[in-house]
């Protein structure tokens, strides 16, 4: 059953524009504003927070783009190291491109590249010539000389002012990344001592969604944050600076807490006072003040943090992740009290398989009533169970006639005899194509095609660790799918 909502997005998009306006004239109309987290497709936030638009950011620079230009960070050793984004399976380089052309499609100014960390690494050398061969202004910038503690080294021509000036227009710089550590801050560190040189008075701010820097330290919300950042290590803390300074409490996270003395040293160096007197004061997030259920909230985050267990403990049986990081979401689970009965699904597709003796999928519908599909000879469990919920969906009961064998077979002799592919089980993607084409002439493949959008939302579980293709193709159509810790068979190479 689909989750309650409980996050209002038009009203987040106005407090939220509204306090970036409000720090940009703080600054005297020149704020560089660290953007982390993903900037389309924020299904985690979605998942948290029944309600949030996943794109809801996109449209926050929408809503600001006649102000806003965008600057784009990237470091050189994830360049040179090939790294992945492993929710889209995209190198983090290729990462870069497609979000400025999904950008500049939607009218918002990318207005330059920064390759950080750069000592010369080749990869990263012929990425920025590729750049500069369409167009692009690219900029390489240098270790920081002296960081992180000799500050006046830091703070002087050998260390920020090292790197090039990147010439920007508007009040607003956004400074974002592919993901994580790539070097956005000191892109922003080195960009405010360039313009403090040149007389302009500019100044700084980071917006991040998580954690939630006034919800409780305990809330479900926050916790969810560190289960999907286990890996990192992130834990949650109460801002002591912050404390100390107004008496209240606020919530951070451990890396923002222990940088921010350097940080601050940094920034009274370059503007010559005291600007933050927290981590949390240099935030500028609103994201509080537009959940309208708390309740539904917190269900829909302990949701979050078991699926991220089922999630760790399928990626370290892959050997993708560290003993260490399985444990830290298993205690974040315990803690938030984030237990299987959360998920209807669980049970349901362990009894089915343990009755029939097949590997199993169970999926929840919007209505409460859960279907189930098992790997037999022609189509794998997640095909079978997406087939049984789109004929369900469409009112077709029992009939199984949406896609019939002339369309089938040649697909599965194409896969055995033409491709030499050693399994002849039709995957999900298969499947849907299959279902597609049997819309031109089948009224009944065309009402159950009808209904795909009304799986985005669901909760499934499968009995095994799905293909990794299966398992992005679920995701994509918007099913919050986890799996047992199992492989079914012997075999160790996933076609």
């Amino acid at each position: 059953m689909k989750e309650k909502k409980c996050f209002d997005n038009d009203l987040y998009l106005k407090l939220q524009s509204e306090n970036i306006n409000k720090r940009i004239k703080k600054f005297n109309n020149k704020l560089y504003l660290e953007f982390g987290g993903k900037i389309f497709d924020d299904l985690h936030a979605a998942r948290v927070l029944p309600g949030f638009d996943p794109n809801i950011k996109i449209k926050l620079l929408q809503k600001m783009k006649d102000k806003a230009e965008i600057i784009f960070c990237i470091s050189s050793n994830d360049i040179e190291k090939n790294k992945i984004r492993a929710d889209l399976g995209l190198s983090y380089d290729n990462e870069v491109l497609r979000l400025v052309d999904n950008m500049r499609e939607l009218g918002l100014y990318v207005s330059a590249f920064v390759i950080t960390l750069y000592k010369g690494q080749p990869s990263a050398t012929k990425f920025g010539k590729k750049l500069e061969q369409r167009g692009e202004r690219v900029y390489f910038h240098n270790y920081t000389k002296g960081y992180p503690n000799e500050v006046n080294t830091i703070v002087s021509d050998e260390g920020y002012g090292a790197n090039p000036f990147v010439e920007t227009t508007r009040p607003l710089v956004v400074v974002t990344a592919p993901g994580p550590s790539s070097g956005k801050l000191a892109t922003c560190l080195s960009q405010l001592y360039h313009e403090y040189k040149r007389g302009v008075k500019a100044g700084y701010a980071k917006f991040e969604t998580f954690p939630v820097w006034n919800l409780p330290l305990k809330h479900p919300v926050n916790i969810a944050y560190e289960a999907a950042t286990a890996d990192l290590y992130d834990v949650n803390q109460i801002d002591p600076f912050h404390f100390n300074a107004y008496g209240t409490l606020a919530i951070n996270y451990n890396r923002d807490i222990a940088v921010f003395p350097i940080l601050q040293n940094i920034l009274t160096k370059i503007t010559g006072k005291e600007i933050y007197k927290s981590p949390t004061d240099m935030g500028v997030n609103m994201i509080a003040s537009a959940i309208v259920d708390d309740k539904a909230a917190r269900k829909a985050a302990k949701k979050e943090i078991l699926r991220r267990y089922y999630r760790a403990e399928c990626d370290y049986k892959r050997g993708q992740c560290t003993f260490e990081t399985l444990e830290r979401n298993k205690s974040l689970a315990s803690e938030a009290g984030a237990t299987d009965d959360l998920l209807k699904v669980v049970d349901v597709a362990k009894d089915t398989a343990k009755e029939s003796n097949y590997p199993c999928v169970a999926l929840e519908l919007p209505n409460g009533k859960i279907v189930t599909g098992k790997t037999k000879k022609i189509v794998s469990a997640s095909a079978a169970v997406v087939l049984n919920a789109l004929r369900t969906l469409a009112g077709l009961g029992d009939d199984f006639d949406i896609i019939t064998d002339d369309v089938l077979l040649p697909i599965v002799d194409y896969r055995t005899n033409i491709l030499k592919s050693n399994c002849s089980v039709l995957t999900l993607d298969d499947v849907l194509v299959a279902l597609s084409i049997s819309t031109s002439k089948n009224d009944k493949a065309k009402k159950a095609m009808a209904q795909i959008s009304n799986l985005a939302g669901c909760e499934a579980h499968a009995t095994y660790i799905l293909p990794t293709a299966e398992e992005q193709t679920l995701k994509k159509l918007g099913i919050n799918i986890t799996c047992e810790p199992v492989f079914v068979g012997a075999k160790l190479f996933e076609e």
